[in-house]
């Protein structure tokens, strides 16, 4: 008969009553110490030999112990989506994770590609979240954040373009980045302005007002928008490129920088001249759009809070009651460069 080979041995797992030990202190005061609870006054000496003694035990507190005894989880759920994200995401992903931490949240990110609303959000509630920020690409429904009200979460937070009933809601008013692109190119004498309708499913929510504010910021300057259908790909760009003098256009806003780039590129190969035959304008303010010759005009987006965010989502968690509450999130404004 085979025999397993000898594994090596791992000694008990450490606690905190082997951390407050070593340390000389408390259980209270090492559950103080490693959640940064800020409420009680303690030394700095003492919270050093309580983070060495962790550190060399190897200790970590135990979530679901905890949240055993404080009778709900500190889990708030990030979904993500496989989709193009610019630097305004990540710093808003950045920022909030930390920030969550911080208040002694446990976050996850919960990949939810190629799931629906209504499946992410049974998807979510299976890890019994105390909240759940929920990206714009998807599109949660009343249903989908009673599923998740019910599975314990206090709350749930939508980050998008629009608020959904029943949940609160950071708002990132897309049309603004639309109609600060279109008024742009008005500016600049455009008068008939192409408008990139990425083909990439999830991205619909974030394309269609930015069409809207296009339109809206068009009017009244007898002005043309044209929708235009592009994939992120070198072929689609190519073909759109190839026939693009028949379009009689002369601006493109084209969605962000990525496929403004793709487009700029396309356009090159055919000999379409950036700014002069048809002016590109961009968002999201990549570094490589401004290494491109011509450098790329592009909307800048930036978060605007009157507190951080993390220090929003735990006051919707102690205070669940509320009614919904809405927050404008975004400024916008255009940077012109040689492509406009």
């Amino acid at each position: 008969m085979s025999q397993l080979p000898n594994q090596p041995t791992e000694g008990p797992v450490p606690t905190s009553a082997d951390v407050a030990r070593v340390a000389g202190v408390s259980r209270a005061t090492v559950s103080y110490v490693l959640n940064d609870n800020s409420a009680v006054r303690i030394s700095e000496p003492t919270r050093r030999r309580v983070r060495e003694a962790a550190a060399e035990l190897g200790y970590v507190p135990h979530a679901a112990a905890r949240s055993l005894r404080a009778g709900h989880t500190r889990t708030v759920v990030l979904p993500t989506v496989d989709l193009p994200s610019g630097p305004l995401h990540h710093r808003f992903v950045h920022d909030l994770e930390a920030g969550l931490r911080r208040l002694d949240y446990t976050v996850v990110q919960y990949g939810s590609s190629g799931l629906g609303a209504d499946d992410a959000a049974r998807a979510w509630a299976e890890l019994r979240p105390v909240a759940v920020v929920a990206p714009g690409t998807i599109a949660l429904t009343p249903q989908g954040i009673s599923v998740l009200r019910r599975s314990g979460a206090r709350a749930v937070i939508t980050l998008g373009p629009r608020p959904v009933a029943g949940a609160h809601a950071l708002i990132m008013d897309q049309q603004e980045v639309g109609g600060s692109a279109v008024g742009h190119l008005l500016g600049r004498g455009r008068r008939r302005i192409g408008v990139v309708m990425p083909q990439e499913d999830g991205l619909g929510p974030i394309a269609e007002p930015r069409l809207a504010g296009a339109r809206h910021a068009a009017r009244g300057h007898g002005a043309h928008i044209e929708p235009l259908p592009l994939r992120y790909e070198e072929e689609s760009a190519a073909r759109l490129a190839s026939g693009w003098r028949a379009l009689g256009l002369d601006a493109v806003f084209a969605y962000n920088d990525e496929y403004a780039m793709l487009l700029m590129r396309a356009f090159q190969d055919v000999g379409v001249d950036v700014p002069r035959e048809t002016a590109v304008v961009g968002a999201d303010d990549l570094m490589l759009g401004r290494l491109l010759r011509p450098r790329l005009s592009t909307v800048r987006m930036e978060p605007v809070t009157a507190r951080p965010l993390a220090d929003l989502v735990d006051r919707l968690v102690r205070h669940p009651k509320g009614a919904p509450e809405h927050h404008d999130l975004l400024r916008v404004d255009v940077v012109h460069r040689e492509s406009s």
